[in-house]
């Protein structure tokens, strides 16, 4: 019987224990004697969001079919589990051995928001592993950064010893090979550094300095150590269907966010929406084949005995076998019982017809994404969509039976006027008319349109990261005026409109930007006691404004001012593939409200084609 790492009585004490205790269906277990790696994979929030990252599954399975490596799973405690961790001086621990995060050899932390940045801080702190990277010792593990915040790494540059930019599939084994000659060898921690400075995607911090202009701007950010190079490009996975895929996926013990099987059917997406940054970084497009994703479907709900499956891409209408997988996965499993979820389809005939056989329509709800209300901002932003195929779209689901549709907008775009924000609601309603169209024996009693504004935030890698953004004020009086106007409309009764919260927003735009001058930031907050900052029940922006003054730091330099042209960003050592000039050139496009074809349309040279395939070459060799 393994030793919890947690006695009873604290496990009695605290809301959902089965966070803590590891040991689920397909949890990996070896003996630590036996190997010469041990290797805390971390997700910096609760486990139930934590347990449904795909790419955590991917690396953990990947790094344990390695006889030499044992890969452990590691979450942030929920406030009430933190308090008594600090009050009994409880390290913070792995879910299979229960052994402290301290005594492993690395400590991977994979970083999806720009709002869990305080969370990493507690796992730093509950392991008891110096915050800055500089102060770490031999007997410290390896602290390595993930994810799609790591294509800006620098607010957390003192933070990490090193990060892995790009997909986990290709460099990891060297890096790992490497470690195990250098472990064996008794070389020092900073020789280690130096030695994977050189593998390409791996970027060191304390390799680097930065240098400031007399106005705050960045004026030179190089290399400090022969060993490290000027530029940093991040890894691709050319060949995903053969990549590495978890067959055996570990079953969470309480309901995750995401209780089931996912298949990853493509990476990258074709459309080119000029605020989205994964549709920036994650080109080309690469498609998975078909055959091999209904022989995953079957494996893995038989080792897993989930009973929902759901394809993951960016745009998953955009898979050119869509058709035949979705066919497939109906008639091979509706009749055990196994519900299927297609999100990220755009709302065609097709889509519609597939969803009437997989969905209960009584129960659902259909998404659309127009994220703008006219469709002067549509073409501002690159969406490839008009407000006929929004109608359409809706038009042929009300037909089909379907009363509840969810409309996802942004406020604060680039060129944003107040007849743009007014259209969201009039949009709203016209989707609502739609429904009323419908002769009154057909319908189903009434329909429901919720729309919901989230706020623009500027990323690196995308054409309008040059934008300025709003202040907390001036995103609520935009969605002020939005809510106004609908309760203007005809169909107001029918209409429901929600925004997310301005002052999140704000702090992301900082983080989403901000050099390595905001880790002091981001520091003082998690000492002010700021934690689970995406959880609304936890969020305190009053302890962030006092983090901001305390260090005095401006937010309106990072925030409200709109780039130059030729201004260094923090991230401009990090080569994506796709080239600065492009996104330059979308951005004079967006002000002019040109629209750009998707890349199976027409390539628009944006410099992705520099990795050798995807759909950079369908059809040409």
């Amino acid at each position: 019987m393994r030793k919890l790492a947690l006695d009873d009585e604290i496990l009695l004490n605290i809301e959902k224990p089965a966070r803590y205790i590891g040991g689920e269906v397909n949890a990996v277990m070896k003996d630590p004697s036996k190997v010469d790696i041990r290797f805390a994979m971390c997700f910096p929030d609760v486990y139930e969001i934590g347990m449904s990252h795909l790419g955590i599954q991917i690396l953990y399975d990947m790094f344990n079919q390695r006889e030499d490596v044992w890969c452990e799973r590691v979450y942030s405690p929920w406030t009430d589990l933190d308090k008594v961790m600090r009050e009994k001086k409880i390290p913070l621990f792995a879910l299979e051995s229960q052994d402290p995060v301290r005594e492993f050899d690395f400590l991977g932390i994979t970083i999806q928001f720009e709002m869990c940045y305080t969370n990493i801080l507690q796992i730093l702190d509950l392991s008891g592993i110096p915050l800055h990277a500089e102060e770490r010792t031999e007997k410290d593990p390896i602290v390595i950064g993930g994810g799609p915040c790591t294509y800006n790494p620098e607010p957390l540059a003192e933070f990490f010893d090193l990060f892995y930019i790009g997909e986990g599939e290709t460099v990891y084994n060297e890096l790992l090979d490497i470690y195990k000659e250098y472990k064996a060898a008794g070389k020092s921690r900073r020789e280690f550094l130096e030695a994977v400075a050189g593998i390409e995607g791996i970027y060191v911090p304390q390799f680097y300095e930065a240098e400031y202009n007399e106005d705050g701007t960045l004026k030179s950010f190089s290399p400090q150590n022969e060993k490290a190079p000027e530029r940093v490009r991040k890894q691709v996975v050319m060949d995903v269907t053969d990549a590495p895929y978890p067959m055996k996926p570990v079953v969470p013990f309480i309901k995750a966010t995401q209780d089931r099987v996912v298949l990853e059917i493509q990476r990258g997406c074709i459309r080119g929406c000029r605020f989205c940054q994964a549709g920036m970084i994650y080109r080309p497009t690469r498609e998975r084949s078909v055959e091999r994703l209904k022989e995953y479907a079957r494996t893995m709900l038989e080792n897993t005995g989930h009973e929902e499956i759901s394809l993951s891409s960016l745009s998953s209408s955009d898979y050119s076998e869509l058709k035949e997988l979705v066919l497939f996965l109906i008639d091979e499993f509706k009749e055990k019982g196994i519900n299927i979820s297609l999100p990220s389809l755009r709302i065609d005939a097709f889509s519609l017809d597939v969803m009437n056989k997989v969905q209960d329509i009584r129960k659902s709800s259909l998404t659309f994404a127009p994220e703008a209300g006219s469709q002067r901002m549509r073409d501002v932003i690159n969406k490839g969509l008009t407000e006929e195929d929004i109608l359409e779209g809706a038009g042929q689901a009300f037909e089909g039976g379907w009363t509840k549709v969810k409309l996802y907008f942004m406020l604060g775009l680039p060129t944003e006027k107040e007849e743009d924000m007014k259209e969201i609601a009039r949009l709203s309603d016209r989707v609502a008319r739609k429904y009323y169209e419908i002769p009154k024996e057909q319908r189903h009693g009434k329909c429901q349109i919720t729309a919901s504004s989230s706020f623009f935030v500027p990323k690196p890698f995308t054409p309008f990261q040059w934008a300025s953004m709003c202040t907390a004020e001036e995103y609520v009086r935009r969605a002020s005026i939005v809510k106004h106007e609908f309760q203007e409309q005809l169909n107001r009764k029918s209409l429901r409109y929600n925004w997310h919260d301005a002052e999140v927003t704000v702090l992301e735009g900082v983080m989403a930007r901000g050099d390595r001058r905001i880790g002091k930031v981001i520091e003082r907050a998690y000492e002010l006691g700021c934690l689970f900052d995406s959880w609304t029940e936890s969020f305190n922006n009053d302890l962030w404004m006092q983090a901001f003054a305390e260090t005095e730091t401006d937010i309106a330099f990072y925030n409200l001012r709109e780039r130059k042209p030729d201004e260094l960003f923090p991230w401009d050592f990090i080569d994506v593939g796709v080239k600065r000039s492009f996104l330059y050139k979308e951005w004079e496009r967006a002000m002019q409200g040109v629209v750009t074809p998707n890349c199976r349309m027409q390539c628009s040279g944006c410099g992705a084609a520099g990795f050798g395939g995807g759909v950079c070459y369908e059809g040409k060799n």
